[in-house]
């Protein structure tokens, strides 16, 4: 897992980090550790990726949907040894499922009062863990800036439920994700894109997407596995001239045709995987058309 591009003083550092830290989680805290499973476009993405949060920076990941964002931020949370509160935006999303809430609960006497559970911007700050928050363009523009204090050189954030001023631990880091474009979608604003370093995670291809077909999918067949790998390049090109939207090129969708085909015909695995998700017709015989070139 350790990055032979990292600087030695940096891999040094997080070594003896991940060794104080060993002990120190939770068995609950433990299952929020990711997994290092991301497969990396070029190396750079992740050593990037990886020196920008040791600096304290905090990073948005900037790529089509099915990518590999999620999974870049769950490796980076195993390579530093990080628990990793997510926190998924949507126009529904408001303070209480940023910060926390009150609630009524009992003392031992049986005394009612009030108590205020901390969401997961809270604990992450808190514990000194990453928070990781998904598709941050989904939110409403109004809600963000509640999080200004904790992105910029302050870390620090008023409570709005109990008035405690609550300061991040030295550890805690923000990783976002961001898919430009899609339906429901707004820009971010200029304050806030300010406060990241953007790296772009753009789609696998070529040797490494073989290798990740192979070694994910339950298909088998190596000759079908790089005609998978040349579909995508194709279907990438489309995207390119503008006649397919980013989600045509999903590695996930990609990875699903491939162990649909272990069992039923290629074609058709295509056109359940990739195809049929697409709104528009034309879109729909575009990807059908570069399957049959292959298939």
């Amino acid at each position: 897992m350790m990055t032979d591009t990292l600087p030695q003083e940096i891999r040094e550092h997080i070594k003896q980090n991940k060794q104080q830290r060993h002990t120190e989680h939770t068995a609950v805290e433990r299952k929020l550790i990711g997994t290092a499973a991301f497969e990396a476009p070029s190396e750079d993405i992740l050593t990037d990726a990886l020196i920008a949060l040791y600096l304290g920076k905090n990073v948005l990941l900037k790529g089509p949907t099915g990518s590999g964002k999620t999974k870049l931020a769950e490796h980076v949370s195993a390579f530093f040894d990080q628990p990793m509160h997510a926190v998924n935006c949507s126009t529904d999303l408001d303070a209480e499922a940023l910060l926390g809430f009150k609630t009524l609960t009992h003392d031992e006497q049986g005394r009612t009062q009030i108590a205020f559970i901390p969401g997961p911007i809270m604990k992450a700050m808190t514990k000194g863990h990453f928070l990781y928050i998904d598709e941050i363009n989904m939110a409403k523009p109004e809600t963000l800036p509640l999080i200004n204090g904790v992105l910029d050189h302050r870390r620090s954030i008023t409570n709005p439920f109990t008035g405690d001023v609550v300061t991040a631990h030295p550890d805690f880091r923000v990783i976002a994700a961001i898919n430009e474009g899609y339906i429901g979608t707004v820009p971010l604003n200029e304050a806030l894109k300010n406060r990241f370093v953007t790296i772009d995670v753009p789609y696998l291809q070529g040797e490494t997407l073989f290798q990740l077909l192979k070694s994910k999918s339950v298909l088998r067949d190596e000759k079908q596995l790089r005609t998978f790998v040349q579909l995508s390049a194709d279907l990438l090109s489309l995207i390119e001239m503008g006649q397919l939207p980013d989600e045509a090129g999903s590695i996930r969708a990609l990875l699903d045709a491939c162990d649909l085909t272990a069992y039923i015909p290629p074609m058709r695995a295509v056109s359940r995987a990739i195809a049929d998700k697409l709104e528009d017709e034309r879109e729909r015989a575009a990807v059908m058309n570069a399957a049959e070139t292959l298939f």
